[in-house]
């Protein structure tokens, strides 16, 4: 089974962490290799005013440009120009290991899967970082609920469901989850979450922010019933700039 597949990475000012994340997929793109698939790494520039786009170029990877500021629509360019039959969605600040790859290419051979996931690793002992990502590892294998930082969907399915929703600025892949869970369900495939081998990922939100901002975040969230996360100015910690 030959598989065309494109790595999609979307990067708003990520000078600092985009070098070693594009490193990491090149490497660990070996699985797809030996797999005897065609992949290419494409990486959407969200606007950034460093050197996030020239990093790209320099690493091999094809760049495309999104100018308004948001994650759902960075992706969703970057998924406009991937030219692969699957995408994988790869966080600029996350390294995922070529065992995890290779769970990927297990999951598209056996022709069970629409899209997925994985459970998340953290660079850092933070010790909030480490309870929280442990509770979402946990809700995301029994909801089968994709990380936005590494999500796998076969390119055709994701856009017949219009891809990521321009209306959030922040949790666009719980929407995502949602959309595609339907589709599989009626296809009669499944949303698998990748566990054996988890993504490492960056805590750097929570070494920017203080538990106290998270919790004060969470709480609008749920008085506000998630209508801030519609509203740019009401998810600060995707936004505001900080690095």
């Amino acid at each position: 089974m030959q598989v065309k597949l494109s790595v999609v990475v979307p990067a708003f000012n990520e000078e600092r962490l985009l070098g070693a994340t594009l490193q990491s997929i090149r490497g660990s793109g070996a699985a797809f290799t030996s797999a005897g698939w065609e992949w290419e790494i494409v990486v959407c520039d969200n606007n950034s005013t460093d050197r996030t786009a020239e990093i790209a170029r320099t690493a091999g990877a094809r760049v495309v440009h999104e100018p308004v500021n948001q994650i759902g629509r960075a992706r969703n360019t970057g998924a406009a120009a991937a030219r692969g039959e699957w995408i994988l969605f790869v966080d600029a600040d996350s390294q995922p290991s070529q065992e995890l790859l290779q769970d990927v290419v297990n999951a598209i051979r056996s022709g069970e899967v629409l899209a997925g996931g994985s459970t998340l690793r953290l660079d850092s002992d933070h010790r909030f970082a480490l309870a929280v990502t442990r509770f979402w590892n946990r809700v995301s294998r029994f909801r089968r609920l994709v990380a936005g930082s590494f999500i796998f969907v076969n390119a055709a399915a994701f856009r017949e469901i219009g891809g990521f929703s321009k209306e959030f600025f922040a949790s666009e892949e719980i929407d995502l989850s949602k959309k595609l869970k339907r589709l599989a369900r009626d296809r009669g495939l499944e949303i698998r979450i990748l566990h054996e081998h988890p993504l490492l990922t960056s805590a750097r939100k929570m070494h920017l922010y203080t538990p106290g901002e998270h919790l004060r975040f969470l709480l609008r969230t749920a008085l506000a019933r998630g209508k801030n996360l519609k509203d740019r100015d009401g998810c600060p910690t995707w936004y505001d700039g900080r690095r």
